[in-house]
C-alpha cells in the first residue's frame, strides 16, 4: 500500500471544499508545526502532519447578520466531531490504511476541548502534537482561519512536507533495521 501524500489530500474535492472553508493557510501552518513537534515528541510524522492539516475540516462558519461571530462559534461549534468523521471518510477514500485513518480521525476529534461541557482531555502523544500545533498558529478571535495563501503556495509547502516526511520515515526504517542487525 503506497503512502497517501499531503498532495493527494490537498487535491481531493472534499479537502478543497472544507479546508478552504476553515482556512487553508491555517491548515498548512498547523501541519508544518506538527512536523516539528512530531520530532520532539517521538510521534509518526506522517500521521501528525495529516491530522494537523485536517484538524479543522469539520468547521462550519458561524455568521450573524452577515458577519463572522466568534462568540456564536464558541457557544455552538462541534467542528472536531464533524471533522473526525470527514477526515476518516476522506482518508479511507484516498487509500490510507484504516488503522492510520482511525488514529488521524481521533487526533482531529481531540485537538480541542471546545465542544466539551466541562472536563479535561487525556491525550495520547499524536493527539497532543496536533493540539499543540493548532495552538501554535492560533490568533485571537479565530482570525487564523482567515489568513490567505495561494493554492500554488499551499501545494509547494505541502510538497516540501511530503519530502520531509519521506526522509523521516526512511531514517526511522534505517534505524530500526540497524537495531535488528
Amino acid at each position: 500500500m503506497s503512502r497517501v501524500t499531503m498532495q493527494d489530500i490537498l487535491n481531493h474535492e472534499i479537502t478543497q471544499k472544507f479546508i478552504k472553508r476553515s482556512g487553508l493557510a491555517h491548515a498548512v501552518a498547523t501541519a508544518e508545526y506538527a512536523l516539528k513537534l512530531s520530532k520532539v515528541h517521538g510521534v509518526n510524522p506522517d500521521l501528525a502532519v495529516k491530522a494537523a492539516f485536517l484538524h479543522d475540516i469539520g468547521h462550519y462558519t458561524w455568521y450573524r447578520n452577515g458577519k463572522w461571530d466568534y462568540s456564536l462559534y464558541k457557544e455552538n461549534d462541534i467542528h472536531a466531531i464533524k471533522g473526525a468523521e470527514r477526515a476518516h471518510k476522506l482518508l479511507i477514500r484516498l487509500g490510507e490504511h484504516p488503522v492510520n485513518a482511525k488514529k488521524i480521525a481521533l487526533a482531529v476529534l481531540l485537538h480541542t476541548d471546545s465542544y466539551l461541557p466541562e472536563g479535561e482531555l487525556h491525550l495520547d502523544p499524536l493527539q497532543n502534537v496536533v493540539a499543540l500545533a493548532d495552538k501554535c498558529d492560533e490568533e485571537p478571535g479565530g482570525s487564523h482561519h482567515y489568513k490567505q495563501i495561494s493554492d500554488y503556495d499551499a501545494f509547494q509547502r505541502l510538497k516540501k512536507l511530503d519530502e520531509q516526511i519521506e526522509k523521516a520515515l526512511e531514517a526511522d526504517e534505517s534505524a530500526q533495521s540497524a537495531s535488528v542487525s
